[in-house]
């Protein structure tokens, strides 16, 4: 069997504070390290050769990845980082409080904002606030979005997996993601087949190591489980 670890980053300091973070760079938190650390030493305990990790270029994601592998005795493992992994971008609610944010605009219109499928928040108009937005971290001649729903996140994750990350895992390779929430999402609704309304409905937890079984030579999920049980959330059905 062939084996894909997709790993949510541990918690940041505008997950503890309530924030909409997206693409802006953020600290890990110590719980959020210790997270990290746990990650690498459950992904240690499965005894799974992997090959290569895959995480985006925002920082939390990226130190996520490099204490897991570190707990793993893997800090040697390659590793590729791309932008396509990268958080779902919040747009003009980048950086505000969530709570305050839906006493403002109404509990309901957040929710469509947050949750929805293919509904995106308003543009960011000056992304210039925020210096890790405008960055050279971003391929010349790329042009970055100012705001996506989860459907815009697919569009750009699954390309990105088509092209360079499943051929390895038909290929029979076992490979670590580290990204975000909604990337990984994204990731999800793809190998287990999720409709768009049930998508809506599935949270990935921080720092939780979602290890996924596929069948040789194909992306037929066979099982899936979170490694650390306590702190699961549901999966969707098996396609």
């Amino acid at each position: 069997m062939t084996y894909l670890a997709l790993i949510r980053h541990g918690q940041s300091e505008w997950n503890l504070q309530n924030r909409f973070t997206g693409w802006v760079d953020v600290k890990l938190t110590q719980e959020g390290r210790n997270q990290a650390v746990n990650t690498g030493k459950a992904l240690k305990e499965t005894g799974i050769p992997f090959s290569a990790a895959y995480t985006s270029v925002l920082t939390r994601a990226i130190l996520t990845l490099n204490l897991a592998l570190e707990n793993m005795d893997q800090l040697w493992l390659p590793v590729i980082k791309d932008w396509r992994l990268n958080e779902r971008h919040y747009g003009g609610l980048t950086g505000l409080n969530k709570a305050e944010t839906a006493e403002e605009h109404g509990e309901e219109q957040v929710k469509i904002w947050r949750r929805s499928y293919d509904i995106p928040p308003p543009a960011l108009d000056d992304p210039s606030e925020f210096p890790s937005l405008t960055d050279g971290r971003y391929p010349v001649g790329v042009e970055t979005p100012v705001t996506e729903s989860l459907k815009t996140t697919l569009d750009r994750v699954q390309p990105y997996w088509q092209s360079d990350i499943a051929p390895r895992v038909t290929g029979g390779e076992n490979l670590l993601i580290a990204a975000h929430g909604n990337s990984l999402r994204a990731l999800v609704k793809l190998l287990f087949n999720v409709s768009d309304d049930e998508i809506v409905g599935v949270e990935i937890p921080t720092g939780n190591p979602l290890l996924i079984e596929l069948e040789d030579g194909t992306l037929k999920v066979k099982s899936a489980r979170y490694l650390d049980e306590a702190r699961a959330t549901a999966l969707p059905k098996l396609p």
